[in-house]
């Protein structure tokens, strides 16, 4: 898609939120005209950590929050994973400068947990005392209206879910796997449950032969610009991936095309979680947007994946223009989207609206995670000295359970899990590798006192998370077992310019290091995935020359067991590498693993397959 002009200089920010539009110049906030920024090209495969490698390349400098980017240009595959070639960093892609408005941020100080539910704030700079008064015959949400640039709803609206932002894993109660792409962990959580600290042992058993075979492959459908194709969710009867202006059900094991839903267009949105009865959300754009100009994501849709049926869709207008929400989450039996205009939620089951935007609110949430539990995360105060709010919420009526505020100078937050509560941040601007976060909070989410606070410099951590554009935008990096699994950065391994990294765990209620490491090997890297049970599953992202695998840690031991190891032939390996762990949508589950593309492009000219879905599997 095209990108918007930028705003003319020294224009002052728009008047965000519910209520009437801004008047001109500029266009309705939720109602853009002009296209919002191309997301970048998805990244070529690049070399592994089997071969040398040159000096990772240095951060691009990026333009300030809601102001347009300029996407770069897709590339021609690169080398496969593992040979000589192009410089590249830790996770395959080239890190863009975390958004944020112009000047420092705030130095970290002191954390300033808040005891008990506190039900929301009033006018900024009021004390946080006054309770939230219930919307009526809504719930007890209560949004806001702040000034925020245009440029950055439209950039914000579009680019969300897709594989720059990924799966979050929250618990697993042993039941079910869901979605992997765009939020929180690479792999499918389960969301019925949450051990906490349990340590049991999970659902996946390593099979007699852990050696794997291409189940099906879909090619890459072409399209005319960068489109967005993010949502992949797995039940026991479908696996289900969004398209262009579809979505598809396809036969686990087989590939085939078992229901499509057609869309007017395309998905710019959708849930990594899958609720009561397998049905997950989905947010669209209500028409395929012409050369210049972007539709806006105001269509919220469930869908039911065993039966392949759209159950409802909905839409909220902010006075005569409908709200464009970038965050779109499920949690047990409710639909909640989050935008710069406020949230919104819908009973998953019959679409009733549960709450959405007040127009005298001076608070807003900015987005939802969900899973096992409903997490908001509100803003408060000035545009560019923000307040936020993480909020332990009753998925039926919005009312507050817990609370804690954040501290001052932090702009962006993402909720790695619902449960236990994980929240990361890029404090201080400190996440220099383009990760977006620096800085793990665990939280009571029954009182809203800070557990624990991990500092996980980026240059020594991996993981990424984008709380700008999606709030459960975390990948890699997993909570459950009433631990933190993180991923550290590349270091040398045992042969001469190999690479390779390590899982570390983090207690959650004392913030240490466990002592417990899990080692990929040479010329591996180790992904987080999800939890299973008290176990973590994790992808091992292969060398020049072997397939990669997928290991079960016991989360005792730190022992590693094979579920999966891939093909290395040539045509097969050149597949699967050509999904980034930090940047494609990862499944798996009872043996069979999903991986799948984000964004559809135009082809490259030095030609070569792409693929929107790899599925590869064992034979027991």
């Amino acid at each position: 898609m095209t990108q918007p002009p930028p705003p003319p200089p020294n224009q002052p920010p728009q008047q965000g939120g519910f209520g009437p539009p801004t008047p001109p110049p500029s266009a309705p906030q939720d109602q853009p005209t002009a296209a919002p920024p191309a997301p970048p090209a998805p990244p070529a495969p690049q070399p592994g950590y089997g071969y040398p490698q040159q000096p990772p390349a240095p951060p691009q400098p990026q333009p300030g929050y809601g102001y347009p980017q300029q996407a770069p240009a897709p590339q021609p595959p690169q080398p496969g994973y593992g040979y000589p070639g192009a410089q590249q960093n830790p996770y395959g892609q080239q890190p863009a400068a975390p958004y944020g408005a112009p000047g420092p941020q705030s130095p970290y100080g002191p954390t300033q947990p808040m005891q008990g539910a506190q039900p929301g704030y009033g006018y900024p700079g009021q004390p946080p005392t006054v309770p939230l008064q219930p919307a009526p015959g809504g719930g007890g949400r209560n949004n806001t209206t702040l000034l925020i640039v245009v440029a950055a709803v439209v950039a914000i609206a579009l680019i969300v879910g897709g594989g720059i932002w990924y799966a979050g894993s929250s618990g697993d109660d042993g039941e079910k796997h869901d979605t992997a792409s765009s939020s929180g962990g690479s792999g499918g959580g389960n969301d019925k449950g949450g051990t906490g600290g349990t340590s049991t042992g999970g659902k996946e058993k390593a099979p007699a032969d852990p050696a794997s075979h291409v189940l099906f492959q879909v090619p890459l459908p072409k399209a005319d610009d960068v489109v967005a194709t993010s949502g992949s969710w797995l039940t026991d009867k479908v696996y289900a991936k969004s398209g262009i202006a579809e979505v598809v059900g396809y036969d686990p094991d087989k590939g085939t095309r078992l229901w499509t839903i057609k869309l007017p267009g395309p998905v710019c949105a959708a849930s990594d979680h899958v609720g009561s009865g397998d049905r997950t959300a989905i947010a669209y754009q209500p028409k395929t947007p012409g050369k210049n100009s972007f539709a806006g994501c105001t269509q919220i849709a469930a869908i039911d994946l065993d039966a392949g049926k759209k159950l409802w869709t909905k839409s909220v207008d902010s006075g005569d223009t409908p709200i464009s929400f970038q965050n779109v989450t499920v949690a047990q039996h409710t639909v909640a989207v989050g935008s710069t205009s406020g949230g919104a939620a819908f009973d998953l089951d019959s679409g009733k609206l549960l709450w959405q935007p007040k127009p005298d609110d001076t608070c807003y949430d900015d987005g939802y995670a969900g899973g096992a539990k409903l997490v908001a995360v509100r803003k408060c105060g000035q545009y560019d000295s923000p307040e936020l709010h993480i909020q332990n919420i009753d998925p039926r009526t919005g009312k507050v359970i817990a609370e804690y505020k954040m501290d001052a100078g932090i702009q962006y937050a993402s909720v790695v899990s619902t449960d236990p509560l994980v929240v990361a941040a890029n404090v201080g601007d400190n996440a220099t590798t383009g990760s977006g976060v620096s800085d793990y909070f665990s939280i009571d989410d029954k009182t809203g006192r800070l557990l624990a606070h991990i500092s996980a410099p980026s240059d020594t951590y991996g993981g990424r998370c984008d709380g700008i554009t999606q709030v459960d935008g975390c990948k890699e990096i997993v909570a459950g077992n009433g631990k933190l699994y993180v991923p550290t950065a590349q270091h040398d391994g045992s042969s001469d310019g190999s690479q390779t990294n390590d899982i570390v765990a983090f207690d959650l209620n004392t913030g240490k290091q466990t002592g417990q490491r899990a080692a990929a090997g040479d010329g591996y890297q180790l992904s987080p995935l999800r939890m299973d049970g008290g176990n973590l599953i994790a992808y091992k992202r292969p060398p020049y020359d072997k397939g990669g695998e997928i290991v079960s840690i016991d989360g005792g031991s730190f022992k590693s067991t094979k579920l999966m190891e891939n093909p290395a032939t040539s045509d097969e390996r050149a597949a699967e590498t050509s999904m980034l762990p930090d940047s494609a949508e990862f499944l798996f589950g009872d043996g069979r693993l999903f991986m799948s593309a984000v964004f559809a492009h135009k082809p490259y000219a030095a030609g070569g397959k792409e693929y929107l879905v790899v599925a590869l599997g064992t034979s027991g």
